[in-house]
């Protein structure tokens, strides 16, 4: 049955798209390269397995993590975006340029085989809490090319491999993947060179989410109340939905759960000892990021040529602002330090 509900999702994902016009093509049926498929199998997973997504704006890039057979999540593979807009932070209101932070869920009805921009998954913004807190906007996507005006932008060679992982987890029974979308790495060295910035309570909501994964390596599962998203471990039936407003019921003890809060604890300890002899950034408002591999690019050759390799028509999004790289000298973790 649910194979079933996905394919008629896809067909209707592909006929709503479609009235946007443009050639069929089958870009969204091209499986996924023989190489990642080969890691796949290394790390103990299949294609048919649930998968994650993790954004990570400071750092502009994209983590796909991956079920194995032990049935925790491990990361599969970590992907350079070419461009997103704005500045770090939630997206409140549409045409503000802001990419979304938070935490979505991506079902088949959200991909879209034909984006103007190659491949696409919207990632359902706003969702029921930013719906609730009556932020505005339509459309934010992942997408290929290198151009932004609110979405994260990965190439065409980026999306494609990104949508056919995530094409086939679906098609292998997920319902929806999920998408955690972040300022940069949750790392003590990141909130603490953050600390003064007036969205750190909305960023330390969003770390009680990625706490828990750490400590389950399982995505939780995401509610809201109390005007803020509420985590409950993954590994554990789900709870109803809720008045995203209204009140946050008591918690009862779970070990699961204090094993994440005690983490916080210790990550608020080094927090602390780091802001002691660490000075705080204050990046210029220039409109997005980029990484720095794609900026070299763009130093080296100019926008037409980056524009040629990430898309071969669509112009980049602003290059200046991009050249002008606020979060240079950002900390780049190891992955799995948060």
């Amino acid at each position: 049955m649910n194979l079933l509900r996905t394919a008629f999702l896809f067909c209707l994902a592909a006929l709503v798209a479609g009235c946007a016009g443009g050639d069929y093509d089958d870009r969204a049926s091209v499986p996924i390269p023989p190489k990642l498929k080969q890691e796949m199998a290394a790390k103990g997973m299949s294609p048919a397995d649930p998968i994650m997504v993790r954004i990570y704006k400071q750092e502009s890039e994209l983590e796909v993590w991956k079920r194995n057979s032990s049935g925790r999540y491990a990361l599969l593979k970590t992907y350079p975006m070419c461009r997103w807009s704005g500045r770090l932070g939630p997206k409140m209101r549409e045409g503000d340029r802001q990419a979304p932070e938070g935490f979505y869920a991506v079902t088949p009805g959200l991909m879209n085989p034909r984006s103007q921009f190659y491949l696409a998954f919207n990632l359902g913004y706003p969702n029921q809490l930013e719906s609730a807190l009556g932020y505005s906007g339509s459309a934010l996507m992942v997408h290929g090319a290198c151009t932004s005006a609110g979405c994260y932008a990965m190439t065409n060679d980026g999306i494609a491999e990104v949508y056919a992982v995530a094409r086939e987890a679906l098609a292998g029974g997920q319902e929806s993947f999920q998408v955690q979308a972040l300022p940069f790495r949750m790392t003590p060295a990141n909130f603490a060179k953050h600390r003064d910035d007036p969205n750190m309570p909305f960023w330390r909501n969003l770390k009680e989410g990625t706490d828990l994964f750490a400590v389950t390596r399982v995505p939780p599962h995401v509610s809201a109340c109390g005007g803020r998203y509420r985590f409950t471990p993954g590994t554990q039936p789900g709870e109803e939905a809720a008045d995203p407003l209204a009140a946050c019921p008591v918690s009862l003890p779970d070990p699961v759960a204090e094993a994440a809060v005690s983490k916080r604890v210790r990550d608020d300890q080094t927090i602390a000892q780091l802001a002691v002899s660490q000075p705080t950034v204050s990046a210029a408002y220039v409109d997005g990021g980029m990484h720095q591999s794609f900026r070299e690019i763009l130093r080296r050759s100019g926008p037409q040529k980056l524009a040629a390799l990430t898309s071969g028509k669509i112009e980049v999004s602003r290059p200046d602002a991009a050249l002008a790289d606020p979060y240079k000298g950002a900390e780049m973790a190891e992955v799995g330090a948060e």
